[in-house]
């Protein structure tokens, strides 16, 4: 297997990987220390009080390094502004007050040097949220907000900014803190500080991450921190190397995650009451299921708030068929007339397990197909160098399993082929992962393609579970017949 195209393919992908991955800080902005920064991937983040309870229980690791690594993942594959569809709905603290927003970043009256900043790093107009959330955010007084977006929306520029507008340059202490949920994810919020910051550059950046090992007594100088919840805490109470008491802004970010981490959720609350009622405290998640809304809630106190209406996910825009098989080989012969017959830009197809998805593609490979694997295994950077890759046509299958492919939006995809039908981990019909698979193509108002392998009597069962479910006849494809293959991407 080893000498099939697809896996020297995978090692070309690995090797592109490794400038993605390449995770710079300048040395001029790190404070110095004793042994080192910690490791990329070194997992936990607890303060040394927590580190003595060793009695407290595990945390649900599977899904903190889920949503984390989802998190970064997309912070890595949309470096630029995504076309975002979604309406944005704002909340105001006070609803007599006018509401504003602004089309460009000259309206918010910027320094010119953030000003610089801002159009170095390609932004030309501001973004939906940003529109809304920047004269908020750069408002005096001060205001709070709660707000929801995804990667890609400009989200992190818009708080960076804000945190860069309130710095007082000439002042040598510690003024805005942000926390972030792991070392990687406040290692990208960094990298935004510095490109915005590049012509500012009596404004210092700090990390306070775990490794950034402080001597007591010292005093941090850097106008800017950003850091994990355990250090922090560590920073201020154990070293005491900051003053909660003059910190301006306060950046909570990925909530979402935060709170699927043991500990962070109340590591969190401790950092907040420690800071001056006159903060500004800002928070931002991706998702809003109840227990974010009443963490964030908990956490800031009186809050303008940011939604996104989710437009909702239709499957009228997708035709849908099913292929009845025997077994995978049969699948691959199905999958084999498919693209015989009919003319594909790009597909993405879903696997059910590592194994299946990789002996797919040494298959597909062997067949002449561009093949690009996205297996559980490999690192974050290395997933999205392979994506980044599929993004710019370089392969034009992509073929992973479901925990991989969250949150990857490629323009291209015309086809979606479940060559397994999504299961919970019960063995259930997963309805909700059909959607968001299917959903890949028929966006941007285009038709879209989805074709379903069932092998069993199982597979069937589902299969007619999703059709009741979403009340969506799916047709039978004979793929053994190619007049009837050819009619289906008319």
């Amino acid at each position: 297997m080893a000498t099939d195209s697809w896996a020297l393919a995978v090692d070309e992908q690995e090797a592109t990987s490794k400038s993605i991955g390449a995770l710079r800080i300048r040395e001029r902005r790190v404070i110095p220390r004793a042994n080192g920064m910690a490791k990329p991937g070194e997992d936990g983040d607890k303060s040394d009080e927590e580190e003595k309870d060793s009695s407290a229980p595990p945390a649900d690791c599977s899904e903190l390094e889920d949503k984390a690594a989802q998190s970064l993942l997309n912070k890595l594959i949309r470096s630029n502004l995504v076309n975002n569809t979604n309406q944005v709905e704002v909340l105001q603290r006070d609803p007599n007050s006018p509401l504003y927003s602004v089309k460009t970043f000259e309206e918010l009256r910027l320094k010119p040097q953030l000003l610089q900043g801002v159009y170095g790093m390609g932004f030309n107009r501001p973004s939906k949220i940003q529109e809304n959330a920047l004269p908020m955010m750069l408002a005096e007084p001060p205001q709070n907000l709660i707000a929801q977006s995804q990667s890609g929306t400009g989200k992190t520029a818009a708080f960076v900014l804000a945190m860069l507008s309130h710095v007082d340059p000439a002042n040598k202490w510690t003024q805005c803190l942000c926390i972030s949920p792991t070392y990687e994810l406040a290692l990208q919020t960094g990298k935004v500080v510095e490109q915005m910051g590049k012509f500012y550059p009596e404004v210092k950046l700090a990390y306070a991450i775990r490794g950034n090992k402080m001597e007591r007594g010292s005093k941090i100088q850097e106008q800017i921190v950003i850091g994990t919840p355990g250090t922090v805490l560590d920073w201020f109470i154990k070293f005491k190397l900051m003053d909660p008491k003059k910190i301006r802004v306060f950046v909570l970010d990925e909530a979402d995650v935060m709170i699927a981490t043991q500990g962070h959720q109340d590591q969190s609350i401790r950092i907040q009451r420690m800071l001056p009622k006159d903060c500004q405290m800002l928070l931002f998640s991706a998702t809003f299921e109840d227990s974010v809304w009443k963490f964030a809630e908990r956490i800031i106190p009186d809050p303008n708030i940011i939604k996104l209406k989710r437009e909702e996910e239709t499957l009228d825009t997708i035709k849908q068929y099913y292929v009845l098989c025997n077994n995978k080989e049969d699948k691959f012969t199905a999958l084999c007339n498919i693209y015989g017959a009919i003319t594909i830009a790009q597909a993405m197809i879903f696997c059910h397990t590592r194994k299946i998805a990789a002996w797919l593609a040494g298959q597909m490979s062997k067949e002449g197909h561009q093949v690009a694997l996205l297996s559980g295994e490999m690192v974050v950077e290395q997933r999205a160098a392979v994506i980044e890759r599929f993004r710019e046509g370089k392969e034009k299958v992509l073929i992973t399993t479901n925990v991989c492919a969250r949150g990857i939006d490629v323009e291209q995809v015309s086809v979606v082929i479940n060559f397994d039908l999504p299961l919970d981990k019960d063995g259930n019909p997963d309805n909700e992962t059909y959607l968001h698979r299917i959903g890949r193509t028929g966006r941007f108002g285009k038709r879209g393609l989805a074709i379903n392998m069932v092998e069993s009597d199982h597979s069937m069962k589902v299969l007619h579970a999703i059709e009741k479910h979403f009340n969506k006849k799916i047709l039978k494809l004979d793929t053994d017949d190619l007049d009837e293959i050819e009619k289906i991407a008319n």
